[in-house]
């Protein structure tokens, strides 16, 4: 009697305990959230909150009539589950915390691809993606190896989803951001297409990415230990999930500390997931050797695969998702059949490295190809068929402007913090009486040019001279690389607000019309002595220019002059005079 009263307690606590599980797993998301928004720029914050909420809310829509169906449905030849609508007709006998453990699961998968896409996909697509992700692919894959599907049947082991959750995701992410292609200026090319630089685009909130990896890691000893049965397993799965990321993390810190002289921080954070990702597959069948060689890996992978991206296949992935959950996901998949051990309680599975031969690590390798093929198929037809239909990015003056306000109608998500922080987010309205003739400085006459983007010269003329010039937002880059050109290297360039002829677009919040009195502006200033001032005047003029008046301002100091006026020797006004 003693036995069953205790067997059923115990069966009792670890029920509550799945399901503790799975609200961890679920707050995972604010994790995913904030690593996402800390790592990439502050302009689309929004749009990435947007993201990964639409994640779970979408996902939870599809999967109620359809994706627990193909997951955990009567097997149909070991390839999906049967759809049925159990939850709807047969509540009371509905397993309901299997539903709601797998359901967050799923919600995970669709999350992954958000932070490789960021900062330039369509809203509308990305929800698109994220209901085909949660009603079929992740479903039909996840039954081959936890719904009693052929890859179970035949002795694969994933025990919380290295393959089945991280690897496709990875996968999805880097289909993804392949058809999507790079942010504007990642990538600087020459005349050949060639690239000849990467550049970085660090993230606005450090702290927030670092934040969300703290709240991955805590959510993650639900993710991997919510299905253990007995204690002595939870606890083992406890230490291999501490182990891994931890040992994941020194050995990033290490690497970077002597490849670039400094400890990278971002990446660092990165390992911290990596090392996560690649115990989940075994978390439950490893010992302490297994985690800590799993982490070893997993910390220089990341390393690797960043870099990989970046400078050899030319892939833009702002939060190294690829780096994270596909490279990783395929490592720790693999690592279950070189590091498996029966001294983990509970595991019947014994690795390469243990004594076990090559079986189970061949179960692995197929398990890895026949999923990662299915999963780079499927998202590929699906990015293919949205980008054919209702297209997948967004147009260059909004991605420059931000998602935030043209996806949005956000002005910003840190509204009432900082000017430099609102910069990027609102947008405009032309004025219709400002068009001057002309779309382009090369067909404009001098009257236009004059009056598109006024010229102010303080006199007289110096051997150095500052020139401040003020122009929108979206055509700062084409400024800056206008300047190089003509071999001004050095500027110093502000954010700042302001409004002319052409008026600010009222957006709205909770229904209710802003009202906008100035706009985002850049101030760019240079001081310039070798190159001529002309000639950065009309490069200036040339790459501000879109055929209407508002365009920008140029202002000329010689550089005494300034100095004067600053000490409060003479006045501006008296010196300052149209071109």
């Amino acid at each position: 009697m003693s036995n069953d009263v205790l067997s059923l307690v115990n069966e009792e606590l670890f029920g509550v305990w799945f399901l503790i599980g799975a609200a961890l797993v679920f707050w995972m998301q604010a994790g995913f959230a904030m690593v996402e928004a800390g790592f990439t720029r502050a302009k689309n914050s929004g749009n990435i909150i947007m993201k990964n909420l639409m994640d779970f809310c979408i996902g939870t829509v599809v999967f109620v009539p359809l994706g627990f169906g193909l997951l955990f449905g009567e097997d149909l030849l070991g390839f999906i589950g049967k759809p049925g609508f159990d939850i709807f007709t047969s509540y009371q006998e509905f397993d309901w915390s299997n539903f709601v453990f797998n359901l967050v699961f799923c919600a995970t998968t669709a999350t992954i691809v958000s932070g490789a896409m960021a900062e330039r996909t369509k809203f509308l697509s990305y929800c698109i993606y994220s209901a085909v992700i949660s009603a079929l692919i992740y479903p039909i894959e996840a039954h081959w190896i936890w719904g009693g599907g052929w890859l179970s049947q035949l002795g694969f082991h994933d025990f919380a989803g290295s393959c089945a959750i991280h690897m496709v995701g990875g996968i999805s992410a880097l289909i993804g951001a392949k058809i999507l292609g790079p942010r504007i200026g990642k990538f600087v090319r020459d005349n050949s297409g060639k690239v000849t630089k990467v550049n970085a685009f660090p993230g606005h909130n450090l702290p927030l990415g670092a934040l969300g990896v703290f709240i991955l890691w805590f959510g993650w000893y639900g993710f991997n230990g919510a299905a253990a049965t007995t204690l002595p397993q939870l606890g083992s799965i406890f230490v291999t999930t501490t182990i891994a990321p931890a040992v994941a993390t020194v050995a990033c810190m290490i690497f970077t500390w002597v490849k670039y002289g400094k400890p990278d921080v971002s990446m660092c954070l990165n390992a911290s997931l990596a090392g996560l990702v690649g115990i989940t597959a075994g978390c439950d069948v490893m010992d302490v050797r297994g985690a800590v060689m799993v982490g070893i890996v997993s910390g220089l992978l990341v390393v690797f695969g960043v870099w990989f991206l970046d400078n050899v296949l030319h892939i833009d992935d702002p939060v190294g998702a690829v780096a994270v959950h596909c490279l990783n996901g395929i490592w720790g998949t693999f690592a279950v059949g070189l590091f498996a051990t029966t001294a983990a309680p509970g595991s019947e599975l014994t690795g390469l490295f243990y004594g076990g031969g090559f079986q189970l690590l061949g179960l692995q390798c197929l398990g890895i190809l026949t999923v990662g093929l299915w999963a780079a198929a499927m998202i590929t037809i699906t990015f293919l068929v949205i980008r054919a239909t209702v297209g997948i990015r967004v147009t260059e003056e909004e991605e420059v402007s931000g998602l935030d306000a043209t996806e949005h109608g956000l002005p910003s998500a840190y509204a009432g913090f900082s000017i430099m922080d609102v910069a990027n987010t609102m947008t405009m309205e032309v004025n219709e009486y400002t068009h001057l003739g002309a779309d382009d400085h090369e067909h404009a006459g001098y009257t236009a040019e004059k009056a598109e983007v006024p010229v102010y010269h303080a006199l007289p003329a110096a051997k150095m001279n500052k020139v401040v010039v003020i122009a929108k937002l979206s055509r700062y880059e084409r400024l800056k690389k206008a300047m190089n050109d003509i071999g001004v290297t050095g500027m110093t360039v502000t954010q700042v607000m302001g409004c002319g002829v052409q008026k600010g677009a009222g957006e709205r919040y909770r229904g209710v019309e802003m009202d906008v009195t100035v706009l985002p502006k850049v101030k760019v200033e240079v001081v310039v002595g070798e190159v001529p001032v002309d000639r950065v005047v009309e490069a200036a003029k040339k790459a501000l220019y879109t055929g209407h008046i508002g365009d920008g301002k140029i202002f000329v100091y010689p550089v005494e002059r300034v100095v004067k006026i600053r000490t409060g020797e003479e006045n501006l006004d008296a010196l300052l005079d149209v071109e």
